[in-house]
C-alpha cells in the first residue's frame, strides 16, 4: 500500500514522520498546495494567500526556518513543529488583513498576535492561511460572508455549517492539516457536525480571547477542529491556560488531556436530556443518536435519563442576549478607525451611517438592530434582564445534572447539511439550526462534536457531548472511546488507515 499524501495526515502522524525523519515541513505544505489547487476553486474555504495555494510574502518560508531539528533536540521544538493550522478570519495575526468576512474591515491589518496565535508559534506550528466564515461570525451556514459562501466538501450543494464553516471545510477537505475556529453559539461545532470532522468548544475562559474580534465577549471561545478526536486534545492543550490579557481568562491547570484518551469509559454515566431526543430532529439523526446510546452502553458506560427543564428557553434567551453585546461590540466599526470608510460623505454623521450601512451586510444589520432594541431604554428589563435570569436558571439545570452524571449526550445538530440558499430567506428556521449548541455557551461548559453517523447520501451526521467547567479531559475519553469503537471517521476519510 502506498503511503498516504502528506495533507491527509493527522498531527500525531506527521509528528511521528517528522521524528522519523520520513517527512520535512517543506513535504506538507508542498501536498496541501497540492490539494488547493484541486478542491479550492469549488469549496473556497479560505480567503487569502495561502488559500490559492501560493505564499506571496514569504511568510511560511520564514516560520519554515529552524523547523529542522538536530539531533536529539526535537522536542524543544514544540508539539506542533512544522505542522500548519488554519486561522479563522477573527483571530488576529499580527501583520495581516484581518476582516471577519465583512467589508467594513477590509484593509485592516492586524497589530499584535492573538495569544492562541502567540501559543501555536512557540509551540511551532505553521500559521496557514485565513479561512472563510459568516460576517462577523453571525450566522450557522456559512452564507453571509462578503467572500461569498463556502460549500461543503462532502456535498458541493450543501452548507459546511457556520460560522466557522471555512475551517471545517478545509480540515473535512484535506486542504488544512487543522483549524481554529470560534463558538458563540454553536460555531465550532455544528460546522464540525457538516463536515464531518472534530469540533470542541472549551469551557469559558479555558482558551483567551485576547485578539479575537468579539461577537459577544460572555459567551465567545476559540477551539480546535481536526481530522479526529487525538488531534483535538492535542490542539487544545497547546492554546489553553490563563492568559492576564483577558480579564475572563480562568486560572486553572491545563491537563495533558493525550493522557485522558485511552481510558476506559466502563461505568462512566452518561446523561441523555429527555428534552433534547424530543421532535425536532431529523429521523436520521434520531437513528444516530440510538446507534450512539447503543455504542456506548457495549463500552460499559451507564446511560441515564436527566431533564434540563428550561431547554425550551434557550433559543429565546440567546438570540437576546447575543445581539444585544453584539450591538455593542460592533458599535466601535464606525468609518473612522478601522477598515471601510465612505469617502463620498459630507458630514461626519453621514459618514458613520453610510459606512456602516455598506459596509455591514444583511444579517450583521439585523442583529445589530435586534440587540439594540432589547437594550433601549423601556425594554432592558423586559428582554435583556429576563434573558440573564433564564440563563442563570439554564447554567443552574446543568450544575444539578452533573451533580449525576459525567457528561451529557445530544445531537449536534436537528439535520445533516441543508442546502446551499434553502435557509437564507428565513432567518428563524437559520436559527434554529444550532438549537442544541447554544445552551453550553450559555452555560459556560465545554462540549464537543464527532462523527456519529452517515447518511444514505454519504452527509455526516455529529454527536455531542458535554461536562462540566473544565472537564474537557472526560470529553476526550469519551469521544476518543466512541471514535475509536466506530469506523466513521476512516470512512470520511479524516484518518489514513
Amino acid at each position: 500500500m502506498s503511503p498516504s499524501p502528506p495533507n491527509r495526515l493527522t498531527i500525531t502522524q506527521i509528528a511521528q514522520a517528522y521524528a522519523q525523519g520520513r517527512l520535512a515541513p517543506q513535504d506538507v505544505l508542498d501536498a496541501l498546495s497540492e490539494e488547493i489547487a484541486v478542491r479550492e476553486g469549488e469549496i473556497h474555504a479560505y480567503i487569502n494567500g495561502a488559500a490559492m495555494g501560493s505564499d506571496p510574502s514569504g511568510t511560511l518560508r520564514r516560520r519554515q526556518r529552524g523547523l529542522t531539528p538536530e539531533q536529539g533536540q526535537e522536542e524543544s521544538l514544540g508539539p506542533l513543529r512544522g505542522v500548519p493550522v488554519a486561522i479563522k478570519d477573527n483571530i488576529c495575526v499580527e501583520g495581516e488583513e484581518i476582516t471577519c468576512a465583512s467589508k467594513i474591515l477590509k484593509g485592516f491589518i492586524s497589530p499584535y498576535h492573538a495569544t492562541v496565535i502567540e501559543k501555536l508559534l512557540a509551540a511551532g506550528a505553521l500559521i496557514y492561511g485565513r479561512t472563510n466564515m459568516d460576517e462577523f461570525a453571525f450566522g450557522p451556514s456559512c452564507e453571509t460572508s462578503c467572500y461569498g459562501p463556502t460549500k461543503n466538501p462532502r456535498d458541493l450543494g450543501r452548507v459546511p455549517g457556520g460560522s466557522s464553516g471555512g475551517s471545517a471545510a478545509a480540515v473535512a477537505a484535506h486542504t488544512a492539516i487543522a483549524a481554529l475556529g470560534s463558538d458563540t453559539g454553536g460555531s465550532i461545532r455544528q460546522p464540525a457536525s457538516f463536515c464531518g470532522v472534530v469540533g470542541v468548544k472549551p469551557t469559558y475562559g479555558r482558551v483567551s480571547r485576547y485578539g479575537l474580534i468579539a461577537f459577544a465577549s460572555s459567551l465567545d471561545q476559540i477551539g480546535p477542529i481536526t481530522k479526529d478526536v487525538r488531534d483535538a486534545a492535542v490542539l487544545l492543550r497547546v492554546i489553553a491556560g490563563h492568559d492576564p490579557k483577558d480579564s475572563t481568562s480562568a486560572d486553572v491547570p491545563v491537563p495533558d488531556y493525550a493522557g485522558f484518551l485511552d481510558r476506559d469509559i466502563r461505568g462512566m454515566k452518561i446523561g441523555l436530556p429527555k428534552e433534547y431526543f424530543a421532535a425536532g430532529a431529523s429521523s436520521q439523526v434520531m437513528e444516530t443518536m440510538a446507534y450512539a446510546r447503543t455504542q456506548l452502553a457495549r463500552l460499559g458506560a451507564e446511560l441515564v435519563e436527566i431533564s434540563l427543564p428550561h431547554t425550551a428557553y434557550v433559543v429565546n434567551a440567546y438570540y437576546i442576549i447575543a445581539p444585544s453585546e453584539a450591538s455593542s461590540n460592533l458599535a466601535r466599526f464606525d468609518g473612522v478607525r478601522f477598515g471601510f470608510r465612505d469617502e463620498s460623505a459630507k458630514t461626519l454623521l453621514q459618514m458613520y451611517e453610510d459606512s456602516r450601512g455598506r459596509g455591514f451586510g444583511a444579517e450583521v444589520k439585523r442583529r445589530i438592530i435586534l440587540g439594540t432594541y432589547s437594550l433601549s431604554s423601556g425594554y432592558y428589563d423586559a428582554y435583556y434582564l429576563r434573558a440573564m435570569k433564564v440563563r442563570t436558571k439554564i447554567k443552574e439545570d446543568f450544575d444539578k445534572a452533573f451533580q449525576k452524571v459525567d457528561a451529557l449526550l445530544t445531537p449536534t445538530a436537528p439535520t445533516a447539511a441543508f442546502r446551499l440558499g434553502e435557509k437564507v430567506e428565513d432567518p428563524l428556521q437559520m436559527y434554529l439550526s444550532d438549537v442544541y449548541t447554544i445552551s453550553a455557551n450559555l452555560a459556560g461548559i465545554p462540549a464537543i462534536s464527532l462523527p456519529g453517523g452517515i447518511t444514505p447520501e454519504g452527509l455526516p451526521i455529529g454527536i455531542q457531548f458535554l461536562a462540566k467547567p473544565f472537564d474537557e479531559g472526560n470529553l476526550f475519553r469519551l469521544a476518543h472511546a466512541f471514535e475509536q469503537s466506530t469506523d466513521f471517521h476512516r470512512r470520511l476519510g479524516n484518518v489514513a488507515s
